[in-house]
């Protein structure tokens, strides 16, 4: 990651940690994925923004595996997903293969656009539900 692209990282995820998620978390209509932390074993909720298609919900990551929810899944896949108020479980799978920009096409635009703009290193994820 070039030093720009650091900086705008750092910055973009401590307004993220510290300002917009504790808000975004708290919101019922926000989608959450909850992974379990990979060194305390605690859950862990992220407020994101996706797609359910049939059994599969889709996701591009801003950060790829600089994300702390990317390292969660890395170290345990399975996850759950909150949609529309009600929470699915799921295994997450990571997609560096996938054209992340082009994914985006088929997102939610709002979610989408902010990606885009600050993301730096994009990457699928599909979690696969089971319920």
């Amino acid at each position: 990651m070039s030093h720009p692209d650091e900086i705008k990282f750092r910055a973009i995820t401590s307004v993220q940690r510290w300002i917009a998620n504790p808000i975004s978390r708290r919101l019922p209509f926000q989608t959450l994925l909850e992974t379990t932390g990979r060194t305390s074993g605690l859950p862990r909720r992220t407020p994101i923004g996706g797609r359910r298609v049939g059994q599969e919900f889709w996701l591009v990551s801003e950060y790829g595996e600089k994300s702390q929810y990317i390292r969660n899944i890395k170290a345990d896949p399975k996850v759950r997903v909150r949609v529309n108020g009600r929470w699915h479980n799921g295994t997450a799978q990571l997609l560096p293969e996938d054209d992340a920009r082009a994914r985006l096409k088929s997102l939610p635009r709002f979610n989408s656009g902010a990606v885009k703009a600050f993301g730096t290193n994009l990457l699928t994820v599909r979690v696969d539900l089971t319920d």
